[in-house]
């Protein structure tokens, strides 16, 4: 899989991959005009959403509405660093929702493929390469 990221103007950096784009922003005090959130807070919320995806698919194969259902994340961080030190994410169920599926879709949750990397996190490179010059 390929992604290309630009820079479409101001402190805008999206990331386009296949037919979608993900737009990231910095807020005034970085120099842009927080029309997205930013790439930090986009790269969180792939925890939410993907625990998400898991209690969603969980939910449907037992025919359980999801109404009522929400995900809350809270992150710790290091106040001299600023870095997240925890992340905690509470499923809140509606009072009908089945008392004896409850673990199950905490333990759906946490298969989430992102909380998987973030356990075991792949080995990140970077580089630089020139384009050709087009001259000839």
């Amino acid at each position: 899989m390929e992604m290309v990221i630009d820079f479409p103007g101001g402190a805008r950096v999206d990331a386009h991959f296949g037919p979608f784009t993900v737009p990231t922003d910095q807020p005034p005090s970085g120099g842009g005009r927080s029309s997205a959130p930013t790439p930090f807070l986009t790269f969180l919320s792939t925890i939410g959403t993907c625990a998400g995806i898991y209690v969603l698919g969980f939910c449907r194969q037992r025919g359980i509405p999801t109404e009522g259902i929400r995900l809350i994340q809270r992150m710790g961080a290091d106040p001299m660093t600023g870095m997240v030190t925890d992340i905690d994410v509470t499923i809140e169920l509606p009072e009908d929702f089945p008392t004896k599926y409850t673990d199950a879709v905490v333990r759906a949750a946490d298969q989430c493929a992102v909380k998987k990397h973030f356990e075991h996190p792949p080995v990140i490179r970077v580089a630089s390469h020139q384009a050709a010059s087009a001259s000839a």
